[in-house]
Order: C-alpha cells, then sequence, then structure tokens
C-alpha cells in the first residue's frame, strides 16, 4: 500500500546548505551542457540530421543541448507506435502503471536540485521558481499515481436483484502532449504521467525552447521501468509535425498547454473527422488568463503588495496565472501602487545560474523579448508609467520589472495576454466596480481578492469568474490536490490539472451488466 500523498517540502534557498546544493548542482549541469539527445520512438533511438538547439536566455551565447528534430513521416510512426503498444499497455495492471509513477517521482525527489538546475539554465527559472516546479512534477506523479489505484477499484452503482453490475473506467488510446515552456518539468510530467498511468500511450512534443529538461523526463520515466513504446519522444515545430499528430486517425485525446491561439487551432483541428477515425476526438486545454488581484479598502495593503509583486514578477510573468491587472478601490489606490512600486523596485534580475539568489532572470526568447518591449511601448500611450527602464545585464533577454497605472479597463495593457514583467493597474469606484473589471476580459483562469469585508469574500466566491480563486493571497501557486488547476472561458476547458477528477478526462467509463 502506498503511504498518503503529500505535497513536496519547498526548501529556503537563503539558508546555508540549499544554497550549497543548487549550486553545486549548476556546476555540474554546467559540465553537461551542449549534449545531444535523440528522438525515442517505440525502442528506437533516433538522431535526425534537422536539430532544435536549445540555448539559455540568459546567456543565449550557450547552448544548453541539441535535440534531434522529428520531421512528419517521424511523427506518423510515433503515433502508430504508440496505438500498436496501446493493445497491451491498456491492459497492464493499474497498480503496476501506479508503481512506475512513483518509482519515477522517487527518482526526481532524488535528483531535484539538478533538474532544478537544469531549468536554471534551459528557461531561466529563479532557483526557487525551478525548485518548486520539480517539486509540482513529483506532485503529479505521486497523486496521480495513488488516484489510479483509488479509480481502479470501480464505481459504486446501485444493486438490482439478480445481475451483477459494474461500472468501471478504460483508457482511450494514443494521447498527444504538447506541454508549455514556462512549466516544462511539472506541466508536461503532469499531462505525460495522467495519460499513462490512466493506460494509454503517449506521444510526446515538448515545447522547442525548452526540449532538454523533457528528455532528462522521458529518461527517468525509462530507469523507473516504463516500457518501450508506452511514451514516444518527438521534438519538433508545430509545423513540421503539429498538424501529424493533432490530425492523425490514430489520436483519440490531445492534451496542450499554452496560448490561446494554438489552443484555438487544436480544438478545431480535432473536431473534424479524418479518414479511418471511428471515434470523436477529446481534447483537454489550457489556454492562459489575463489574471488580476482586486484589493478593496479593507484590505492589509501590505500583505496585498507582497502578493502583487510575488505574483506579477515571479518567473518574469511568464505564467498563465501571473498577475498582470491590479483592481484597486479608489480610497487606497495611490497608497497601493506607492507600496508596490517600492517593493517592486527592489527586485534583481540576471542569469539565474549565477552564484546570487536572484528573483527575476530573462524571459523566454527573442520573440517573448520583443513581443513584451513592444506591449511596454503600447503601455506607454496608454497609461502612465511609475516603475520600468531600469538596467539589467547583457546577453540574456532581461527586461526590468514594469507597472503602468490609471489605465482604461478596456486599454489593450488591460486585456491582452503580454506573457511578461508588466502590470497593469486599474481604479476602480467601488467593489461592484472591481468586480466587473475583473471579469471584464474573455479569459477566466486566477484571481485573487484582498478584503477583511466577510461579505464581499463570499460574494466573491460566487461572482468572481474564475477557476481559481484565491481570497487574501497571491493568486499563482497551485498545488496538487490542494489547489486544483484549471480555468473559464477562453483559458482552457478547466481539466482541473492535479485534481481529483483530472484522470477521468483520460479515460472513458464502461459499464457492464452480467445476468445470473
Amino acid at each position: 500500500m502506498f503511504t498518503p500523498y503529500r505535497p513536496e517540502p519547498y526548501v529556503d534557498f537563503s539558508q546555508e546548505s540549499p544554497k550549497h546544493d543548487i549550486l553545486h548542482a549548476i556546476d555540474a549541469v554546467a559540465g553537461q551542457l551542449g549534449r545531444e539527445y535523440p528522438l525515442r520512438i517505440g525502442g528506437e533511438e533516433i538522431v535526425t540530421a534537422d536539430k532544435i538547439q536549445s540555448v539559455c536566455p540568459g546567456a543565449y551565447q550557450q547552448v544548453v543541448g541539441t535535440v534531434s528534430k522529428a520531421n512528419a513521416d517521424q511523427a506518423d510512426k510515433a503515433v502508430r507506435t504508440a496505438a500498436d503498444n496501446f493493445k497491451w499497455w491498456s491492459r497492464t495492471a493499474p497498480e503496476a502503471r501506479a508503481r512506475i509513477l512513483v518509482k519515477a517521482a522517487a527518482i526526481m525527489r532524488r535528483r531535484l536540485y539538478e533538474l532544478s538546475a537544469w531549468m536554471c539554465f534551459e528557461v531561466s527559472k529563479s532557483w526557487i521558481e525551478a525548485y518548486a516546479g520539480v517539486c509540482e512534477a513529483i506532485d503529479f506523479l505521486d497523486f496521480y499515481g495513488r488516484e489510479m489505484v483509488r479509480l481502479s477499484a470501480g464505481q459504486p452503482v446501485t444493486p438490482y436483484e439478480g445481475e451483477e453490475n459494474e461500472y468501471r473506467y478504460t483508457p482511450l488510446g494514443v494521447c498527444v502532449v504538447i506541454p508549455p515552456w514556462n512549466f516544462p518539468c511539472a506541466i508536461m510530467a503532469g499531462m505525460a504521467t495522467a495519460a499513462l498511468v490512466t493506460g494509454n500511450t503517449v506521444v510526446l512534443k515538448p515545447a522547442s525552447t525548452a526540449p532538454v529538461i523533457a528528455a532528462k523526463f522521458v529518461e527517468i520515466m525509462k530507469e523507473a521501468g516504463l516500457p518501450d513504446g508506452v511514451i514516444n519522444f518527438v521534438p519538433g515545430s508545430g509545423a513540421a509535425i503539429g498538424d501529424t499528430i493533432v490530425e492523425h486517425p490514430l489520436t483519440r485525446l490531445i492534451a496542450f498547454t499554452g496560448s490561446m491561439e494554438v489552443g484555438l487551432g487544436i480544438f478545431e483541428k480535432a473536431s473534424k473527422i479524418n479518414k479511418g477515425q471511428i471515434w470523436l476526438k477529446r481534447t483537454v486545454l489550457e489556454m492562459g488568463g489575463k489574471d488580476c488581484i482586486v484589493v478593496d479598502e479593507t484590505a492589509d495593503l501590505d500583505a496585498a503588495a507582497d502578493g502583487i509583486v510575488a505574483a506579477a514578477f515571479g518567473f518574469q510573468g511568464q505564467k498563465c496565472s501571473a498577475c498582470s491587472r491590479l483592481i484597486a478601490h479608489q480610497d487606497i489606490y495611490d497608497d497601493l501602487v506607492d507600496r508596490v512600486v517600492d517593493r517592486a523596485k527592489g527586485i534583481t534580475v540576471g542569469n539565474t545560474t549565477s552564484p546570487e539568489n536572484l528573483f527575476m532572470g530573462a524571459v523566454i526568447d527573442e520573440p517573448a523579448y520583443k513581443k513584451t518591449t513592444d506591449y511596454i511601448a503600447i503601455g506607454k500611450k496608454e497609461g502612465k508609467a511609475v516603475l520600468g527602464g531600469g538596467k539589467v545585464p547583457e546577453g540574456g533577454w532581461y527586461i526590468p520589472p514594469t507597472i503602468y497605472k490609471d489605465l482604461d479597463r478596456n486599454s489593450r495593457i488591460a486585456q491582452e495576454e503580454i506573457f511578461g514583467p508588466v502590470l497593469g493597474i486599474i481604479k476602480a469606484k467601488d467593489f461592484d466596480d472591481g468586480l466587473a473589471i475583473a471579469n471584464g476580459t474573455i479569459y477566466g483562469l486566477t484571481g485573487a481578492l484582498y478584503s477583511n469585508d466577510r461579505m464581499r469574500l463570499e460574494r466573491a466566491r460566487h461572482e468572481f469568474h474564475v477557476g481559481n480563486l484565491y481570497l487574501n493571497r497571491k493568486c499563482t501557486g497551485a498545488l496538487v490536490d490542494v489547489q486544483p488547476f484549471g480555468g473559464f472561458n477562453m483559458s482552457g476547458t478547466d481539466s482541473k490539472a492535479g485534481g481529483r477528477d483530472y484522470l477521468q478526462l483520460f479515460m472513458q467509463g464502461k459499464s457492464i451488466c452480467e445476468r445470473w
């Protein structure tokens, strides 16, 4: 019997021992940079002439690794290989599948600092953001393994005389997993292992800006005992292989996390029936947000300011849950703006592989840098800049914390997902107005309310239209099975990753009756 699940604890990098361990891991990983990683289809490792070069955003002349790049024929082969292996993997005992996840979680726990260091290099996560990302991956594996054992016991049905009736969950088939670059360990591992533990086989196409950590995960799963062909690793561009794996008639489900534009394209393509397809494809989509924190005139402003800065600028604002809008009551507006700006001025920015425990690294790549700086230019026209333009290191895609106040609620800075360290502040006349502003976007992922008014907190539970609502705390940092994660509207299918009904999305119910 497995021990009860509990979230993996974090460490404090201001303490000497964790700081020593992460710096040692960074040094060790630095000695492994530049290695090559093959495709993995079935039991075959395939080295291709075409490559994806993963570079360090904080020092973009530094190559993290070179990964073989799949073409359409190899993507087709991966789907067909996964379909062939589904025939026997789907009949493997759920407990056996769960043990592989629990074993992989134990391996990741032993390599926690090393895997964290890889993300400091590959996506410029700060030490604690990287560490938390590996902890979340471990949590997904541990929790989903245990959940599969629970679900495999069968579901209750009403007894009926003279018959044996049973309701069980069965796997779907080939699952295409397309994870994002911003959580290249946690979300990637969570989606892939949810598919695997429920008896499906996987075609994994990692983000092209973060393929190395995915290659490390696939190696760990093999070490944990996952048989060849159950997960097939095919890095490649969306243009080259995306349509192949999404539209393939043997694909049964697509699990995607990323931009709304790409997610909507997958949703549309998955809805079409292709020749030889005998099912309706299922999609599990998480597509971002325009998240906000609302602060009323009764709130603890120091606590609110701390939460706002952490949620807006943690990992450079590159989280779908990041606070990109602050909605403040007019009575405390100026005071709160001053407190937020004062705290944000103290943020340190630089290469997160350095010996310093920096708060912010670089944005992921040049397109992200250009997109964010374009929005900063827009912000100068739409609002009043109260922070920005500070000095940052050279040689990386660094953008300092940027804050605009006095924005119109319908401005581009207040409506469009930026995915960078840019915070827009909007003034609300009263609580009703604040709620209207909060709900006034096409998204509905996360949101937070700071208030000491009980009736307003209760109203927010019903009227603040987001999938993850936080009261008197920041709007980022969901924990597996503590705050199941997923959003409304154009934020996706509200699949609630890390929740007790998530695995059922990767299965279908089967009712069985035998009359005696």
